[in-house]
């Protein structure tokens, strides 16, 4: 039995996931989210990702959410006869997911031109550092080194303090998110041509792309863009102010509209006539004086109050929100943002709902990820014809690894929301 989700918009696509730690593995949980057969592969020690974020009763809750909804395999692809099980299995796929430094699997002969050679609509994402061409294409590159290259990171943090970044992989998840929508155009490419191809997906490529509004300004005025803390530079007001109760709340008031409203809300209506703050471009030429106002004005309430009145006003603002927020937050719970989805080791385990949401074929997570090779028996034998005694040389030969503790089963399908029917 495959774990096709019923009704999902890639529903009938098989994708073989080579890929490890945070990218690559994050395109194929996007894939699985909305339909497709995921099937990955994790050396006996498992992914990496498996020795990050927390752990509960020794499992890696960030595995638990990005493997999820994925048959899991071990295989050992440095042996020659792992090598041939993964050709058996592109035959019968639509994708591949890989995330090798480029050349590492053509060393095994399993690079797009050998796969495409015994499956010509096979469509492979390639995630790397730097590319597969150009000078710096055999760097390592984790994502962080990407995001470095990028000159994203450059721009992230306070002015007076060396770049700083997010406490989670964010290069790596844009990475992920192209690869999946460069995997999806090629496929309706392929729907029209009969041909696959492979998407060159590069870190510092997909981070630089984010650093749209600076590339002109660079060009023309020569303007390196710089670290600007919570202010969205050349947006004003935009940016995070102190409370009376010394928390922080974040006003965004740049259109003339939401401006006006914001300066009614301060009871400072004459602000709106002021020649320094009479137009977006002038209010922000004269950031640093308006955002002086506006804090001695924040200053003077609380945050639970102002969050109130600007709210009722329409002036976007809100506090920043914790982990702790987040699961008790009404609009969160009221959207099903936070689903429980059921892990053979923990009952259930909460996580991200899929996004984004479709009306008529919604993603949906129908179980956490699972052990390490908890699969491997099952799909190559339904998917790569091996028979029980061939598996059991295999095993034996250290070239597999199977858990079979629960292999096969099946977690009960949840919606696309956690409570969902």
């Amino acid at each position: 039995m495959n774990e096709i989700s019923p009704g999902g918009p890639l529903s009938g696509y098989r994708v073989l996931e080579m890929g490890s730690t945070v990218a690559g593995p994050f395109c194929g949980r996007l894939l699985a989210d909305f339909g497709a057969e995921v099937i990955k592969v994790e050396p006996f020690e498992g992914d990496a990702v498996r020795t990050m974020g927390k752990r509960f009763h020794g499992k890696s809750l960030y595995a638990a959410s990005i493997f999820r909804n994925k048959s899991l395999i071990s295989v050992d692809l440095r042996k020659r006869e792992g090598q041939e099980i993964i050709r058996k299995i592109v035959t019968k796929c639509d994708l591949v997911v890989e995330n090798f430094r480029p050349g590492g699997l053509e060393k095994w002969s399993l690079g797009y031109a050998d796969l495409s050679h015994l499956n010509p609509g096979i469509i492979m994402v390639r995630i790397s550092g730097f590319g597969q061409t150009g000078p710096y294409s055999q760097r390592a590159g984790y994502g962080v080194i990407g995001e470095a290259v990028s000159g994203l990171r450059h721009i992230t943090g306070d002015p007076d303090r060396p770049p700083s970044r997010a406490a989670v992989s964010i290069t790596d998840y844009i990475t992920g998110l192209y690869g999946a929508f460069g995997a999806v155009m090629a496929l309706l490419a392929r729907a029209k041509t009969g041909r696959g191809q492979y998407i060159d997906t590069a870190l510092y490529e997909c981070a630089f792309s984010f650093m749209e509004p600076h590339v002109p300004a660079y060009e023309k005025l020569g303007h390196v863009a710089m670290r600007a803390g919570s202010r969205l530079p050349d947006s004003t007001p935009n940016n995070l102010y102190v409370t009376r109760d010394r928390q922080f709340i974040h006003i965004t008031a740049m259109g003339d509209a939401v401006f006006k409203r914001l300066t009614a809300c301060m009871g400072q209506s004459e602000l709106f006539d002021d020649p320094r703050f009479g137009d977006p471009v002038e209010r922000s030429r004269h950031d640093q004086d308006l955002d002086d106002i506006i804090t001695r004005w924040t200053e003077s309430h609380d945050l639970a109050e102002l969050e109130s009145v600007l709210n009722a006003a329409a002036v976007p603002a809100t506090r920043v929100f914790t982990m702790a927020d987040i699961f008790r937050d009404p609009q969160y719970q009221a959207r099903e943002m936070l689903a429980q989805a059921p892990d053979d080791d923990l009952g259930t385990v909460a996580m991200t709902a899929p996004v984004p949401r479709l009306s008529e074929t919604p993603g949906s997570i129908r179980h956490a990820g699972k052990r390490i090779g908890q699969d491997t028996r099952r799909v190559l034998s339904e998917i790569a014809g091996l028979s029980a005694g061939e598996l059991d040389q295999l095993e034996t030969a250290r070239v597999i690894f199977s858990d079979r503790g629960l292999s096969g089963q099946i977690a009960t399908p949840v919606g696309a929301w956690a409570g969902a029917a």
